[in-house]
């Protein structure tokens, strides 16, 4: 794929950003395996999609946005998207300065039906047309409705170390492997009680909180390319389908087999 074609999709709507309201939203299919490459926008950008997965990595951590989940990305953050089957996206571009009570920080927020329906219906206001009232009252109602959705922990912040950097990295590629922080540590040429500080000190979390979040986001994604549970349990390192099932109930409440419904 081509960098300009790789870009088009960040680029496509680049003048709505210059347009008068607070809200502007976009929609946009993009195929399986698509990149948009690195950008940023100078406004919040509430990115949502209706089917399909998206990955989005910046330098401050990677986030996994399947359907019924939106991602809140504050204006200025350098991303990249990459989609894991085809996409159909819904993006929403929001000055924050007028928007009150969005979040402050990039997350990945829960969309309620509500909220859905609302981007669906901000997408069919046309940018070059001046907002009626109840264009205006839709607009409302979808700021209001990000600034009460709660946030769920789909995040894997990145450390700036450069060490602990390509650590991470290799623990992202092989989710699967059995070895130690101790021995992780020693790949990396420090001791284990540094690789402990460094990753509290740099992510926020413990070597054995990231690794189970490096290895739920790939889950994740496994099962939204359409993976059997047992094959994606076993490619990220749980001994049992059980065992695996265990620890995504526990961050989400519901099985695998239920999380795409």
């Amino acid at each position: 794929m081509s960098t300009q074609a790789a870009m088009q999709p960040a680029n496509k709507h680049q003048d709505f950003h210059d347009l008068p309201r607070r809200l502007v939203a976009m929609e946009n299919t993009c195929p399986a395996g698509m990149a948009t490459g690195w950008h940023s926008h100078p406004r919040g950008q509430l990115l949502y999609a209706i089917k399909g997965v998206m990955i989005v990595h910046s330098e401050a951590g990677s986030w996994v946005v399947p359907p019924s989940r939106a991602l809140w990305m504050v204006a200025g953050l350098r991303h990249n998207v990459i989609m894991s089957g085809d996409v159909e996206m819904r993006t929403a571009y929001i000055d924050a300065r007028a928007a009150p009570g969005v979040p402050v920080q990039t997350c990945v927020i829960n969309v309620s039906p509500l909220l859905r329906e609302l981007m669906v219906e901000a997408v069919r206001i046309p940018p070059d047309r001046a907002l009626c009232a109840r264009d205006e009252r839709l607009v409302g109602l979808l700021i209001d409705e990000l600034s009460v959705s709660s946030a769920i922990p789909l995040h894997l912040p990145m450390p700036g170390d450069a060490r602990l950097k390509s650590l991470c990295q290799a623990l992202i590629d092989q989710p699967a492997s059995p070895a130690s922080a101790r021995e992780w540590a020693g790949t990396v040429g420090m001791g284990e009680r540094t690789l402990h500080r460094l990753f509290s000190r740099e992510t926020g979390l413990t070597f054995a909180q990231w690794r189970e979040q490096a290895r739920l986001l790939s889950a994740l994604r496994q099962l939204a390319e359409g993976r059997k549970g047992i094959e994606v349990a076993f490619s990220c390192g749980y001994a049992s389908q059980s065992a695996f099932a265990a620890m995504f109930r526990r961050h989400f409440g519901v099985p695998p087999s239920s999380f795409y419904r």
